[in-house]
């Protein structure tokens, strides 16, 4: 491979992984925000911070193709960029442990309803969790998830 071509792939990797930090930053910056609608139980902005999310989470899926493109035309390049590849993966580390912390929130609040319900109701709880539709599904039964 010509060693300009060589400067050209490093230099869109370089690029590719400078936004995926800018977007991971972004992200880190929305889970936050969720964080705080949850915490205030702010419905709307718990919808625009979760749209927001999944456009993020959408970008940066996009990018890594573009990364692994690029990192498998030119195992230099991405020797290159190694360090820089490195701190992105904390930083990925960090959106993880924020977004398990949102969902560890979420499943308080939702047993708190479910627990709620069971009073006024005068039933047991259910244990399961809803469907697509809004039906609940038992947690103790099997889901056909395939036909042959």
């Amino acid at each position: 491979m010509s060693p300009n071509l060589q400067a050209e792939l490093g230099v869109a990797l370089r690029t590719v992984l400078d936004e995926m930090s800018a977007t991971t930053t972004q992200l880190i910056h929305v889970l936050d925000e969720e964080h705080e609608a949850l915490n205030c139980a702010d419905a709307k902005a718990l919808n625009r911070a979760g749209e927001a999310k999944q456009m993020l989470m959408r970008r940066l899926e996009q990018l890594d193709v573009e990364r692994l493109h690029l990192s498998s035309t030119s195992a230099e390049a991405a020797q290159q960029v190694d360090p820089q590849w490195r701190e992105l993966l904390k930083s990925l580390s960090t959106c993880r442990d924020k977004n398990l912390r949102n969902g560890a929130l979420v499943g308080q609040r939702l047993a708190q309803v479910r627990r709620a319900l069971s009073v006024l109701t005068g039933t047991d709880a259910p244990n399961g969790t809803y469907g697509q539709n809004g039906a609940l599904h038992d947690n103790h039964r099997s889901v056909q998830l395939a036909q042959a």
